[in-house]
């Protein structure tokens, strides 16, 4: 992606809080901050305070419990567990005094992958962005900041959301996170992780029938590049509560899955 194609970045620093940009609004209102980006800034505090390259932020688990006017947030990490093979850490976004949003990160060490043979996940057959030409936003809903390519059962991009068969998408933010900071493959993968709950919980009648309400990436590898896949796996709802799961791929083949919980929203309506 070329230089020229970025957009501004959601967030400008200033001091110990992050100031929003009017872009990093929600499609449910305008004057209410994305929960996806919830995701990122808690990932980037995790993996700036408590990062080690012998350690590999093997499980995410983004809650969102509370929204967030578009105003400064800032976000405090906590370590609590440090062991030999193991560190837990812990951050929450906090808008003013309030807790808005939570996560927990499980880092593990780094070894020598054993020598047996385990069936694992199978690469998409899904064509690259790159052959798939410029992404098809929906021209009749939220325009987001990020490029998607949603693909149809065939494999060729489409505009529309409402698949009744596989569903599956590629994503790419345009946006750095922080003015001033490359975003990092864990920081780009936790802000994709969001996009799990709109891909499964779409309804086949135009409507984002849930709104969701935390998501966990368990990750085997950290993606490599710009583009996540996302492929739908599972949607599961009784009762105004939904779950869903999806696999998260790169262009060199799977990395992680994604599980979700979801409550009916009646402003979709």
């Amino acid at each position: 992606m070329s230089e020229t194609t970025r957009g501004e970045p959601f967030f400008t620093p200033d001091g110990d809080q992050l100031v929003p940009a009017p872009h990093a609004n929600s499609p449910w209102a305008p004057d209410m901050m994305h929960g996806r980006l919830f995701g990122g800034l808690l990932a980037r505090a995790l993996e700036r305070e408590h990062g080690d390259p012998d350690l590999h932020f093997s499980r995410l688990t983004v809650d969102l419990f509370r929204s967030a006017k578009l105003a400064p947030v800032r976000v405090e990490t906590r370590r609590v567990r440090d062991g030999r093979r193991i560190r837990v850490v812990d951050a929450t976004v906090l808008a003013g005094d309030a807790p808005v949003a939570r996560a927990s990160a499980v880092m593990l060490r780094r070894g020598e992958q054993p020598a047996g043979t385990i069936p694992a996940t199978s690469a998409w057959d899904a064509p690259a962005p790159g052959e798939l030409g410029p992404p098809r936003p929906d021209p009749h809903g939220w325009i987001p900041p990020f490029d998607v390519w949603i693909l149809d059962t065939d494999g060729k991009p489409t505009a529309d959301w409402r698949a009744s068969g596989p569903r599956r998408a590629w994503v790419r933010d345009r946006c750095d996170l922080v003015a001033g900071e490359a975003m990092s493959p864990l920081v780009r993968v936790a802000l994709a992780g969001d996009f799990a709950s709109p891909l499964v919980n779409f309804g086949q009648d135009g409507t984002l029938e849930f709104i969701n309400a935390d998501y966990t990436l368990t990750l085997g590898r950290l993606p490599r590049g710009e583009v996540i896949g996302v492929e739908a796996t599972g949607q599961l709802s009784a009762e105004g509560i939904a779950a869903g799961s999806c696999t998260f791929h790169d262009t060199e083949g799977p990395i992680g899955f994604s599980a979700l919980t979801a409550v009916a929203n009646p402003a979709s309506r």
